[in-house]
């Protein structure tokens, strides 16, 4: 349109700048004409935390946080959950579309078949301490996986790239199982490449002397549910961290390596740990109310309520809370899911949180169905990365396709001490530090 245009003076100069809009965003690069004069480098944008800049196009997942829709590829993610498998959704999102039945069975026997790991990195795996975390262990191992494919450094070959992405996926629920494994101990178990992705992650987790494990299909299908809710959400820290490392063209074992470490960070991946712990803190209902005048009091937090992008109920968290119910069928009810409840109702319904834009998100019910399905809380950043490896991958594939990618180099804003003469070391004064 004509009028698609900002229209910008520098009060410093009284010069007036027209800058053309895009898809509702202005490029910062068209700033750097602003100037005061010949030696000025031109004016920068400030954004910690990157809270209003975008970093790419992406034709992947649309979020409206103020509306509480997500989106993958165009399709809503209600209707994936009730309808698709995790790797159906996986072929979606790497694709574009979702496969046609024989499509869906090729890829399925694809993935399958790139389950198994070399032995040497279980020799690898046994080298980690007994009470290693697993989210340690898994950065690791992926990482280490790009000494055994060394052609995933030909980034120019889409085949060979479409190849690391299969391995990728295949071989991630493996190194998450064996990790589980190793803490308590146990000996790996090889994949069955007979098995769906959900229930053959589950045969390496649980499986003991039993010559077959077969899975409850009510919770397989819960994880399933679980892994598409989790597969991508945009340009979070570690798909940002994803697209950062893979934009200087580190193969993708380790970019992904890379996104897991990002991953692992209690701010990104261990919320709903946080929600358990709180809601064993309440440890009855009754006690709620004093809990939610501590938190208005601002003496506590209120885990899993509120999303950086979110200003609405996170359109997973009520997907999760319908499973929840048919999980607890299976496995017995919770104790917790009966606080939780009552604290979404009351926080719902409380104008401190109303206007605050306070919502319970994806975390609030996940640690409680992790939990009742056997995984221990130090699983449940692991759980998030095995389906979030998909997103990472769809955004890297996008990266490498994308004809503007530049290796990714934020700006400063230098705010250190101007130029000094060096001074001898008898002659300079004593700095306080910080205890080492």
């Amino acid at each position: 349109m004509e009028n698609d245009t900002l229209t910008i003076t520098d009060n410093r100069t009284n010069k007036t700048y027209t800058i053309p809009i895009a898809n509702g965003a202005v490029r910062a690069l068209d700033l750097r004409q602003i100037k005061t004069g010949p030696d000025d480098f031109g004016l920068m944008t400030y954004d910690p935390a990157f809270m209003n800049t975008a970093s790419c196009h992406s034709a992947i997942t649309y979020l409206d946080g103020d509306a509480g829709i997500l989106r993958y590829r165009g399709y809503p993610i209600e209707q994936l959950a009730e309808h698709c498998t995790f790797l159906e959704v996986a072929f979606l999102l790497l694709n574009g579309e979702l496969p046609t039945q024989e499509e869906l069975e090729k890829w399925n026997q694809a993935v399958m078949q790139r389950t198994m790991i070399h032995e040497n990195v279980k020799k690898f795996m046994d080298g980690f301490h007994h009470d290693a975390h697993p989210m340690g262990i898994l950065i690791s191992t992926v990482a280490a996986l790009s000494t055994f494919y060394p052609d995933a450094r030909i980034l120019s070959n889409p085949l060979c790239n479409r190849k690391q992405i299969v391995r990728l996926i295949g071989k991630m629920p493996t190194l998450a199982a064996c990790a589980y494994r190793h803490r308590l101990g146990l000996p790996y178990v090889y994949p069955d490449p007979s098995l769906s992705y959900t229930k053959n992650y589950m045969n390496m987790l649980w499986r003991r002397t039993e010559p077959t494990y077969v899975a409850n299909e009510v919770l397989a299908r819960a994880l399933e549910v679980l892994f598409i809710l989790h597969a991508d959400h945009e340009q979070n820290c570690s798909t940002s961290t994803m697209r950062a490392v893979g934009s200087s063209n580190a193969d993708p074992f380790v970019t992904t390596a890379a996104a897991i470490a990002a991953l692992s960070g209690p701010l990104h991946g261990g919320a709903n740990e946080e929600v358990l712990r709180m809601l064993d803190e309440i440890g009855a209902i009754e006690n709620i109310p004093n809990y939610i005048a501590e938190v208005k009091a601002g003496h506590r937090k209120l885990m899993g309520f509120g999303h950086r992008v979110y200003k609405n109920y996170d359109p997973r968290a009520r997907i999760i809370k319908r499973v929840a119910e048919e999980v607890f069928e299976v496995t017995g009810r919770n104790p917790k899911i009966d606080i939780a409840l009552e604290l979404e109702k009351i926080a719902l319904n409380d104008d401190y949180f109303i206007k605050r834009k306070l919502y319970p998100n994806v975390d609030f019910y996940s640690g409680i169905i992790y939990q009742a399905m056997g995984f221990t809380p130090d699983q449940f950043t692991v759980l998030f990365g095995i389906p979030r490896t998909v997103g990472w991958l769809a955004q890297w594939q996008e990266l490498l396709q994308d004809p503007e990618r530049k290796i990714a180099r934020p700006r400063q804003i230098y705010v250190g001490q101007e130029v000094r003469d060096f001074v001898p070391i008898t002659r300079r004064a004593q700095v306080e530090m910080a205890a080492v």
